[in-house]
């Protein structure tokens, strides 16, 4: 864009060490509102030297200053008030990240306010963080075990629901401690933005949270291997976690990935049928089909495939499109212009594999889904395993129906991807509700619903889904060390030359 293109478009900062501040080169790089195909804003583009700067000001405030001095209770009490203020601001917050990652504002409202409940959760658990006296074999000796805080913990957030999965990474590392550095993705860095004015309003420290704005291979890759990070949080595909793996395992930091799916959503033919029919649509429609745990292969029990599937498509065919604004639409643009191309790119593979579209299958051209990238909800009929629609993640509003037998083939195909994020099973009969379930390999499980999730349960992936929970008291372990004491109460020294 020229300089001329670029005016009034809002500009942005990143935040570091209190300061909000240009990147060290002074670029910027355009912001998209997915719904118009329009740029909105310009954030700066920050790259190595950004990153210093910001791992510095993390690495300062982790070790002098008031963050190391205050205790776990205060602590709690700063997570309790930046859950208040997200609160506060949560239709704010909901409504900048609708522009900048066209999700629908009933589904980000929903999240912004369902968000500060991770803050809380893990504002109580900071001082529940407990060692132990151990009853060690050795006499003479007293020893016990600390939990302690990692350092600088780096969190690459992903594009599809930005604040919510922060509020996942960073609500545990500050709890116990830790301080971050947040990198957005550069598709949706304004909430970030937004957001971290409320970390600053809530009173911590200057340094203890900040955020770096670029790209991946500039700003994200000099996180990942910079020498004072301790850890790094990431979510997003398994092509990129695995490279930040690989990065991180040069310095033998701690990892965590929260990476992609291929979700088996399993209907049995004892299921209540209307209910089964909404969890598939909830599983692949609901937000546009841009989330790792989208129930992207509908597995249906061969006796009523046919007719289960002709309830699908009547549903799926009044789904409303449009402004993801309106509290009336019911599925939104695709967030990136890359992505909305690979959705569509799948189309074409599933054709070429021989899978039979029983719905949608091109880009949306409604009038009322203007000049954003959309495309319509898709159902592939005729899908076997094997084909690369039912094995690869597509992230979009793309369905796969793969017919079934009997239970030993519904686990059978579902567990025969290289995933295993979430799963669904629909049915009346208890004892498959309790039995299949321990059969799946898959972090998450839902009998009867889909898409549920809580700041009390852990989540996280099985195979290449990813290592490592959020939520739930695991996801404190994740931002924590163990260290042990041992103090000898002996009076005289033993033999110097032989192991205790």
């Amino acid at each position: 864009m020229t300089a001329l293109d670029t005016v009034g478009l809002e500009k942005l900062s990143m935040y570091i060490g209190g300061d909000w501040s240009p990147s060290a080169s002074g670029e910027t790089f355009e912001t998209f509102n997915p719904f118009t195909g329009k740029p909105w804003a310009l954030v700066p583009r920050g790259n190595a030297a950004d990153a210093d700067r910001a791992v510095a000001a993390a690495k300062k405030a982790f070790t002098s200053g008031e963050w190391p001095t205050l205790n776990a209770t205060q602590r709690g009490h700063l997570l309790r008030k930046l859950g208040d203020l997200i609160a506060r601001d949560a239709e704010k917050l909901a409504e900048i990240e609708v522009k900048d990652n066209g999700k629908l504002i009933a589904e980000m409202g929903m999240q912004l306010k369902y968000a500060p409940q991770w803050y809380y959760y893990f504002a109580g658990l900071a001082d529940k963080i407990e060692g132990a006296v151990l009853p060690i074999d050795k006499p003479e000796t007293f020893t016990y075990t600390l939990h302690e805080p990692l350092g600088v913990v780096a969190m690459i957030i992903p594009w599809n629901s930005p604040l919510l999965l922060t509020a996942w990474k960073l609500a545990p590392a500050l709890a116990a401690g830790n301080t971050a550095v947040i990198k957005p993705s550069e598709f949706t860095s304004a909430s970030a933005l937004a957001f971290i004015k409320l970390v600053e309003e809530a009173g911590f420290p200057p340094g203890v949270v900040n955020v770096l704005t670029g790209f991946g291979k500039e700003a994200g890759e000099a996180l990942v291997t910079h020498p004072d990070v301790a850890k790094v949080a990431f979510t997003g595909g398994v092509k990129s976690g695995t490279h930040v793996y690989q990065r991180a395992a040069e310095s033998l930091k701690k990892v965590s990935l929260e990476l992609g799916g291929k979700s088996p959503n399993i209907v049995f033919a004892d299921c209540n049928m209307e209910n089964a029919v909404k969890g598939a649509i909830s599983g692949i429609f609901a937000a546009t089909g841009q989330t790792c745990i989208a129930g992207s292969r509908l597995l249906v029990q061969k006796n009523i495939h046919n007719e289960f599937v002709d309830k699908l498509i009547a549903f799926a065919k009044t789904a409303r499109m449009g402004d993801p604004m309106s509290l009336d639409t019911q599925v939104g643009p695709v967030t990136t212009r890359p992505q909305y191309e690979k959705i569509l790119s799948y189309m074409d593979i599933a054709k070429a594999d021989g899978a039979e579209c029983a719905l949608g299958g091109t880009k949306a051209e409604r009038s009322e889904c203007g000049d954003g990238w959309f495309v319509e909800p898709t159902i592939y009929t005729g899908v076997n395993n094997q084909m690369r629609i039912a094995q690869e993640e597509v992230f979009g509003p793309v369905l796969s129906v793969i017919p079934f037998e009997d239970d030993d083939d519904a686990v059978e195909i579902a567990n025969d991807v290289v995933y295993g994020l979430a799963a669904g099973i629909w049915t009346s009969s208890l004892n498959r509700a309790i039995e299949l379930p321990k059969r799946i390999q898959a972090g998450t499980i839902w009998v009867n619903t889909y898409r549920a999730v809580s700041f009390i349960a852990p989540f996280g992936g099985y195979k290449r889904s990813g290592l490592g929970r959020e939520s739930g008291q695991d996801a404190i372990n994740e931002y924590l060390q163990t260290k042990t004491v041992w103090i000898s109460t002996a009076t005289e020294t033993p033999n110097p030359f032989v192991m205790r």
